[in-house]
């Protein structure tokens, strides 16, 4: 409970932690709206491809004017201004300490990333769809050059990392971990012309508030959980189901009878895996008492004793007593971020890491595609991405969703059928297939 105190060490030595914010979408504005009040923390550079809608962000969030003014990075720092720049590379630069990369694009996310490690500098990804496609590659590239690759505190995968870490360190075995969602089967087919009817919103009203229509479908089509919950296995040695997540209904007060063995009653295969829960019953009634903001895990009590210890405090347990559950109702999402940038730089921790490849995200056809069609990605109309264990994403040559934008069908492809690299034109030798090849 010492980061607070060694993040004021650093404002009243002057030294505050320097930071560069590649992406400024949401989740960065949040990031940024919370830095600003602190002054252990300065935001150097942000690096955007479109500066007018970062402008517009800072603008959104109070950041004032003259604070983004900074003709030159030598300036920013020593004015405490911040520079926006739309190169990248600008945040590479020896004095910036933690790289944040927030742009949410796969490929674009890995490239970063190796850059600010080769800088010596610590990564904080956001962007949980470059992680997904290599990051075990960049952790291990990032613990040889003695820097930190961390996953983002707020987002849900590093919220759920902390439960189990906790867990696990009282010594408790871990059952299962995930998160809630809003889901129903019918919603893998969405698209982003489709999405908003099931938010109970209408395109005007999306466009004001300025929603991204494939972004926010990639949440509902089931994308999104499935990104997560490989992240979760990666980082925590879970396992994911071996034909994608089940997404059962389930209220906070049912955790632990539905997230059991089903040896024991409940829907896992086994113990040890990640799932994602619905708010939704399948025939769309509210689920009492849902989780559709946070996230949970379930663990064993393994004697009597300890049994007895959770009946006598009041543990939320399933009929046996067992399996018992915690979790937390919500994620403050970026508004929690400056915890992974003050653990990176003080501690030299990161909030969850992917450490092995467990999972992984195969591109799942939503309607049949034909060859010559250039597939449109996480969140489109053609495919969404389907949570497997990477055994079987290895054995099948899956197209992982991450590769899944602009590039070529070669071949047609069936409604609900896994896509391969064989049937798209990758590049063979591109930077992201390079690191891709080393998850082995």
């Amino acid at each position: 409970m010492n980061l607070a105190r060694m993040l004021a060490a650093r404002a009243a030595e002057g030294r505050p932690i320097t930071v560069g914010v590649i992406g400024c979408g949401k989740f960065a504005a949040m990031f940024l709206a919370m830095a600003a009040r602190q002054r252990g923390i300065h935001v150097a550079v942000i690096a955007d491809l479109a500066p007018d809608r970062a402008r517009a962000n800072l603008a959104r969030i109070g950041w004032p004017d003259e604070r983004a003014r900074a003709a030159t990075l030598d300036h920013a720092l020593a004015t405490r201004s911040t520079l926006l720049t739309e190169n990248a590379a600008a945040v590479n630069d020896p004095r910036i300490e933690v790289v944040v990369e927030a742009t949410g694009h796969p490929i674009a996310g890995l490239l970063h990333a190796e850059r600010a490690i080769d800088a010596g500098q610590h990564v904080v990804m956001v962007n949980v769809e470059a992680d997904v496609l290599a990051g075990p590659v960049l952790a291990a590239r990032a613990e040889r050059a003695g820097v930190v690759y961390s996953m983002a505190y707020g987002d849900q995968p590093a919220l759920v990392c902390e439960l189990v870490d906790t867990l696990r360190a009282h010594g408790f075995p871990i059952v299962a971990a995930g998160k809630g969602t809003k889901y129903l089967p019918t919603y893998h087919d969405s698209t982003p012309e489709t999405v908003w009817g099931h938010y109970g919103l209408t395109p005007e009203q999306a466009a004001a508030g300025g929603m991204n229509p494939q972004m926010f479908n990639s949440f509902l089509d089931g994308t999104k959980s499935a990104i997560e919950m490989a992240a979760i296995a990666n980082a925590t040695g879970l396992d994911v189901p071996s034909d994608g997540l089940q997404f059962p209904p389930c209220g906070v007060q049912d955790l632990a009878h539905v997230l059991r063995p089903r040896a024991s009653g409940g829907v896992l295969e086994r113990a040890g895996m990640t799932e994602v829960i619905s708010s939704l019953e399948r025939d769309a009634r509210p689920v009492v008492g849902d989780l559709r903001w946070g996230v949970y895990a379930v663990f064993e009590g393994e004697t009597d004793y300890i049994r007895r210890c959770f009946s006598e405090y009041g543990v939320k347990t399933d009929d046996t007593g067992r399996y018992a559950a915690l979790w937390r109702p919500y994620h403050l999402i970026g508004l929690e971020l400056p915890l992974s940038v003050v653990s990176a730089a003080l501690r030299r921790e990161p909030t969850g890491v992917s450490r092995e490849w467990r999972g992984d995200v195969a591109a799942t056809a939503k309607r049949d595609l034909s060859p010559g069609e250039i597939l449109d990605g996480e969140g489109g109309a053609m495919v969404w991405g389907k949570c497997i264990p990477a055994t079987h994403s290895r054995a099948a040559r899956a197209l992982p969703i991450g590769l899944a934008h602009g590039v070529r069908l070669t071949r047609a492809v069936a409604k609900g059928a896994m896509l391969t690299e064989d049937d798209v034109a990758l590049d063979a030798a591109s930077h992201a297939m390079r690191l891709r090849r080393q998850l082995g």
